[in-house]
């Protein structure tokens, strides 16, 4: 049975439309949430549990979203997780992706951050809110 050791909530918009941000840069990945857990007191056998959920108005063409959260600050770091979903041309609401995401064992030091980006294959394609990214690290 794991032992909690931290959690953390990284909230950018609490609700439908309470934003308008656009993706301005084709397969660019754009931070949309990060945390940083502490820890202290962590035992054998650490494991972080991410989940979060971004809603995006998309452009009115085939288009591809990418989440992407890494450990770390940086697209560049240590990829945890990816997935694409492909959106055809009916979509025409806010589409509301989620995620769940885990990272085994990963290197202690004093902080683990994560950050959470979205990138997008075709210009057109706007953060609409809610924008949500949370985790917690347990130990045995």
């Amino acid at each position: 049975m794991g032992t909690y050791v931290d959690g953390r909530t990284s909230q950018n918009a609490s609700f439908a439309n309470s934003i308008a941000i656009p993706i301005l840069v084709i397969d660019t990945p754009q931070l949309f949430g990060q945390i940083g857990l502490i820890t202290a007191g962590v035992g054998a056998n650490p494991r972080v549990i991410l989940k979060g959920t971004i809603s995006l108005q998309l452009p009115l063409a085939l288009v591809g979203i990418t989440v992407t959260i890494v450990r770390g600050t940086l697209a560049t770091d240590p990829l945890v997780y990816s997935a694409t979903s492909t959106f055809n041309l009916s979509v025409l609401a806010p589409q509301v992706i989620t995620f769940s995401a885990d990272d085994f064992t990963p290197p202690i030091t004093d902080q683990l951050t994560y950050t959470a980006f979205v990138s997008s294959n075709l210009l057109g394609t706007i953060r609409v809110g809610p924008e949500s990214f949370d985790g917690i690290l347990v130990s045995d």
